[in-house]
């Protein structure tokens, strides 16, 4: 039985997996290869949905903790916040630094 502290690191591990998917590869999501490249839209796209994917496994695992805890418009805010900040490097490697192609 996993523990709750180990779920959570889990799911942390997990998003900061997740949100720097998109700006790591040109494939959406790790799988389906675009006959065009990937522009940001496509990107801020696929990071939205993983935002709903992480959230949804997260979801699962607080209810096999136990009770869910009620969550709130600021519940929404401070995760999508730190879902954000957790894409923060894949950005970076993407479109902020230079590379020599």
């Amino acid at each position: 039985m996993m523990s709750t502290a180990w779920a959570v690191w889990v799911v942390v591990v997990f998003a900061l997996a997740a949100a720097n998917l998109p700006f790591f590869t040109t494939r959406v999501f790790g799988l389906v290869m675009l006959k065009s490249p990937k522009n940001v839209g496509v990107r801020l796209a696929e990071l939205m949905t993983l935002y709903f994917v992480i959230g949804i496994v997260a979801l699962l695992l607080e209810k096999r903790a136990g009770q869910i805890a009620p969550q709130t418009w600021e519940f929404y805010a401070v995760t999508t916040a730190l879902f954000l900040t957790f894409a923060f490097p894949g950005f970076v490697y993407r479109y902020l630094l230079k590379r020599s192609d």
